[in-house]
């Protein structure tokens, strides 16, 4: 059996969790540079509150209502997470982390009593870290994620429901009511064909000829029609895939003409996404480095350019040497910017890695023992401990946050303090 735990309005809970008067309240979390509403509580649903909504549309309307709004604080949010995972990797062997808010577990012992483990997964989650979630239990993924959607949407379940424990008509009932663009992996637009095809509920999908599915959706529809009979076709991932690209790429504060200013983002990018190369144990042979102005200004500019490396790296220092020579190629003097970004292509693992005749690789250079020493101390005292100063110190470039929590669990300086 899986179960598929969901954290339920994960950023809303994580701000809830170090404000306890924040309880049932209505709370929204806004996205990079406090665009619109990504994370919303039940009580702000309530109020018609749109996932997306802009707000410079809705900001009136939130404070009349006395909605409490927050900037994202990704920080304490990965950091939140990380709790709830380690958590949830106590109750089975294997688990695979799908998002920052979602874990896949199999469940050890699959002819006990599934609802009173998901009970107690609940409770051990909500009582260790603070964060509320819900639980679906079926025999495969796709099932589990809609037997997750039935635990939060319908009180009764009390936040965990097993899907196999039902009599088939029972179930057939439930898949019958479940709309075919609810189902995982089924997008808009596979969506909107199976409803040409007179297929519009989970139990329609269900009942597709496999063969049919795989000529009209490729391996992936067959996939989700067998895990719908209950054949279990996507196991449990408990090691996670390198990733083939690493992107790092923001919207600034506010909008930039100055090179130096860009160059100053791009290399705070670039040491974000070196990062996330090192500690996956990869290099990089190519990036790719854009920029663009707002997609609603009359003169729209985008450009962005490839480059590759002479001899495959993961250190910061040669990644941004590579990003500021395309910044000087696609640079157009006189536009005013609003993002950039960095992403890092043709990445290899160390043992199928391409060696260099003349030069030394990363991995026996002193360039990997230097990058080895900063992540170690950025992960022990915070990140941007240490840095390069082509970074730059003021970033007037930053992303708007100006509702931003403290950094409750991620920073020394603001952390808590009880007082009894």
């Amino acid at each position: 059996m899986i179960a598929l735990v969901d954290c339920n309005n994960f950023y809303v809970s994580c701000e809830r969790v170090f404000k306890p008067s924040l309880n049932g309240r209505a709370v929204v979390v806004l996205s990079n540079n406090d665009g619109c509403v990504i994370s919303r509580s039940q009580e702000s649903k309530d109020l018609g509150i749109k996932m997306g909504a802009p707000l410079f549309k809705c900001e009136t309307f939130l404070r009349e209502h006395g909605v409490k709004i927050f900037s994202s604080n990704y920080a304490l949010y990965a950091d939140m997470s990380k709790r709830v995972m380690e958590t949830l990797s106590g109750f089975a062997p294997d688990i695979e982390v799908y998002s920052i808010d979602e874990a896949f577990l199999k469940l050890p012992d699959a002819r006990g009593n599934l609802t009173g483990q998901g009970r107690k997964i609940r409770r051990t989650v909500l009582a260790w870290t603070g964060i509320p979630v819900s639980v679906g239990i079926a025999g495969t993924k796709v099932l589990a994620k809609i037997a997750n959607e039935l635990a939060k949407k319908d009180l009764r379940h009390d936040g965990v429901f097993d899907l196999s424990a039902l009599p088939a008509k029972k179930a057939e009932q439930i898949l019958g009511s479940f709309p075919v663009e609810g189902i995982w992996g089924v997008g808009t637009q596979y969506a909107k064909y199976l409803k040409r095809h007179r297929i519009s509920t989970a139990l329609d999908l269900k009942r597709v000829d496999p063969r049919w599915a795989r000529a009209h959706m490729t391996v992936t529809g067959e996939r989700l029609v067998r895990e719908l009979n209950g054949t279990c076709c996507m196991d449990i991932e408990s090691v996670s895939k390198n990733k083939k690209e690493i992107t790092s790429s923001r919207s600034f504060g506010r909008k930039i003409t100055d090179i130096n200013q860009i160059k100053e983002a791009v290399s705070d990018y670039a040491t974000r996404a070196a990062v996330k190369l090192r500690r996956q144990g990869s290099v990089c042979s190519g990036l790719f480095v854009f920029i663009m102005t707002s997609s609603y200004d009359r003169d729209r500019y985008y450009n962005g350019s490839y480059r590759s490396l002479a001899t495959p790296t993961a250190g910061t220092s040669a990644i941004i040497r590579a990003a500021h020579g395309i910044i000087d190629r696609i640079y157009l003097e006189g536009k005013r910017y609003a993002k950039a970004g960095v992403i890092l292509m043709d990445i290899s693992g160390r043992r199928n890695l391409q060696l260099d005749l003349f030069e030394a690789g990363y991995y026996n250079s002193k360039s990997e023992a230097l990058m080895h020493a900063v992540d170690k101390l950025n992960s022990r005292w915070g990140r941007g401990l240490l840095s390069y100063a082509s970074n730059g110190i003021m970033k007037k470039w930053a992303m708007r946050r100006r509702i931003l929590s403290p950094g409750y669990s991620t920073r020394w300086d603001e952390i808590p303090i009880v007082k009894a």
